[in-house]
């Protein structure tokens, strides 16, 4: 079945609390997406945040963002009151995300609805279900509150080494504050999964985003060292990037410590299947950010300040991905293949069966370019206009030089410029990719300055919000034309079940009928 998609990370969400959450606002969206038709929300990591505000930089490849817990339903749990927090002024001036405010502010929120928390039976068994993850990341967590933020190896060094002694007695020390981050972490799995269930039953699918790697100050390389290529302090032997293209002159350099495969494939990729499972549980469809990595990955020796220096390395291939789906059955994965894919990638891709990326940004070169419709070959893949590291369209094409922008305006078939972010979302939604996405800066018309991300930059990223006067019922309509236009409606919940045998007049009341709010 042909679908359509919308990528709207939770942060960028509407709020009166200065990020996006998982409450009212977050249903509205849904509700949105539906009178839209359309059956895909996609969103970037759910994980807590860390170096760089970066979703993609996290201190767990498992736990969820303490930021997107809805006050508003604390409050209707009798674990807030209003005052606790409506007499803070989230709010800035830019509109913009200020993770700083939100780390000053949101944990003394969450401390006093922590204050009114009875364990419940629920949570007893949510402790249980999750304690191979959840022990150790509240104890991490706890630690780095302690240590007033500083990572992991800038701790005294038997907390450092996760010493047994040190460890034991970090527990018994900072019982309360470990709990309260458990706690943390139950009011998001709850609020999350409601949501969930909420678009489901709208017939919308969730497509979340895992990284490839992890942060080198997360709770996995803390207490898990054994899975990565550390020295015997810790440290990383070489770290995670990108070699030069024309868009990075001197690289990517991500700083991730790399997986130790041999030991990875010694257990049986053990860590790996949990981490698919928790994934695979926690969204409907499962984006794998950098895939081409499981096939080879560029080592850059660790201390170097641009990934300019490296070498390729061999990974695990297929072989992970047919052991995770020995036990965890047929995964529901896109492989985020962008980027230098070489025959031994592209062999990969074809064992897994996974459907690849087309970013119809990156066309404009060359008529020839694999990311033009015209030239897809496979039905079997994701067409996006742009994805989150890209610049939004209307950036885009002001951003391109005369004889990209004069064939774009020729393949278009455009006049004016203006025009351009319309016609390439709708060459997008006619394309054979079985799922079109576009970002909702897109259908908004947004410049750069609403851009979510830059590579290769550290600063200014991950801030977007997107307004409530955005979503108007003139966006609403012509998003959903176009999801009829191009069958990629979504079934409405209700069916309808006037029978019309000719395709114009079927059409035609597809039209009549669907424009009407």
């Amino acid at each position: 079945m042909r679908k359509s998609g919308i990528l709207l990370h939770i942060s960028s969400l509407p709020s009166e609390y200065g990020i996006g959450k998982l409450g009212k606002n977050a249903y509205e969206f849904v509700d949105f997406l539906a009178e839209c038709r359309v059956g895909l929300w996609q969103i970037l990591p759910l994980s807590p945040t860390s170096y760089g505000d970066s979703p993609y930089q996290s201190f767990s490849a498992f736990a969820g963002n303490p930021y997107f817990i809805d006050f508003e339903l604390l409050e209707e749990e009798g674990l807030l009151l209003k005052s606790d927090y409506a007499k803070i002024k989230w709010e800035n001036e830019s509109g913009k995300v200020d993770y700083e405010f939100l780390y000053n502010n949101v944990y003394d929120v969450l401390r006093k609805a922590f204050a009114r928390f009875k364990p419940t039976k629920e949570y007893n068994v949510y402790e249980l279900m999750t304690r191979e993850w959840l022990d150790d990341y509240a104890l991490f967590m706890a630690l780095k509150f302690r240590n007033n933020g500083l990572p992991w190896y800038k701790w005294s060094r038997p907390l450092a080494m996760a010493e047994n002694s040190a460890v034991d007695q970090a527990k018994r020390v900072l019982a309360d504050e470990i709990k309260f981050h458990k706690f943390i972490q139950y009011c998001f799995y709850w609020q999350w999964n409601a949501l969930k269930e909420y678009a489901n039953a709208n017939r919308i699918e969730i497509v979340g985003d895992i990284p490839i790697y992890v942060s080198h100050d997360s709770v996995e390389v803390w207490k898990n060292p054994e899975l990565f290529c550390l020295d015997e302090n810790k440290s990383p032997i070489a770290v995670a990037g990108c070699p030069p293209d024309p868009f990075s002159p001197t690289g990517q350099l991500w700083g991730n410590p790399l997986y130790d495969w041999k030991y990875h494939k010694r257990t049986d990729y053990e860590w790996w299947i949990k981490r698919l499972k928790n994934a695979t549980e926690t969204y409907d469809i499962v984006r794998i950010d950098h895939f081409r990595g499981f096939e080879s990955y560029f080592c850059i020796p660790f201390g170097n300040e641009t990934a300019e220096v490296g070498i390729w390395q061999k990974g695990p291939d297929a072989e992970l991905f047919k052991k995770a789906e020995a036990v965890l059955g047929k995964m529901n994965i896109i492989a985020e293949d962008l980027g230098f894919i070489t025959d031994d990638v592209q062999k990969m891709l074809d064992k897994t069966g996974y459907p690849g990326m087309k970013v119809t940004e990156f066309g404009f070169d060359s008529p020839k370019s694999d990311y033009l419709p015209h030239n897809f070959t496979t039905s079997n893949c994701y067409a996006y206009t742009g994805t989150h590291d890209n610049d939004t369209l209307v950036g885009w094409y002001r951003s391109l030089e005369k004889p990209s922008l004069d064939f774009c305006r020729t393949y278009l078939n455009v006049e004016k410029d203006e025009d351009i972010p319309y016609a390439m979302i709708r060459m997008t939604w006619a394309s054979i990719a079985q799922s079109a996405v576009a970002q909702f800066q897109d259908f908004a018309l947004e410049d750069s300055d609403c851009r979510m991300n830059i590579p290769s930059t550290v600063s200014g990223n991950w801030v977007y919000r997107a307004k409530k006067e955005d979503f108007t019922n003139e966006l609403k309509q012509k998003i959903r034309i176009l999801n009829m236009l191009y069958n990629r409606a979504t079934p409405i919940k209700q069916i309808i079940t006037e029978e019309r045998t000719d395709s114009n007049e079927q059409t035609d009341f597809y039209y009549r009928t669907e424009s009407r709010d």
